[in-house]
């Protein structure tokens, strides 16, 4: 699994990789912002995006809206999966409206749950 990470905090974004490298997720990138996001999803052809929701003064669903109009002629648009520090509840409704995947509190980021979510997909 290939994954880019996006968050507007370097010492987020370092641990982040980290953290994923060693339980197995291959990290092929990160952004700070949606227009990274989106040149390095170009770039890079991720399988996976973790987006946070709060960057900055921009919104980490409309990234995953912008994501998951991304693919065409290379393949399918990346797997999203929205992240926070908040609680999810705080977000239930829109994580669920969203093309994401789903969503992971930061302080459970890990390899496992990221798996977990990718095989059971959105319903």
């Amino acid at each position: 699994m290939q994954c880019l990470i996006v968050d507007d905090s370097a010492l987020f974004l370092r641990c982040a990789r980290e953290l994923l490298e060693r339980e197995g997720v291959e990290v092929v990138g990160v952004a700070s912002n949606c227009a990274q996001a989106l040149q390095r999803t170009e770039e890079l052809q991720p399988d996976l995006v973790l987006v946070d929701i709060d960057l900055g003064k921009e919104c980490g669903f409309d990234l995953a809206r912008q994501l998951d109009r991304t693919g065409g002629d290379k393949g399918p648009p990346p797997a999203v999966i929205l992240i926070s520090s908040h609680s999810g509840e705080d977000f239930e409704e829109l994580v669920v409206t969203s093309p994401a995947i789903g969503f992971l509190s930061k302080a459970v980021l890990s390899a496992g749950a990221i798996r977990s979510l990718m095989q059971g997909g959105r319903d």
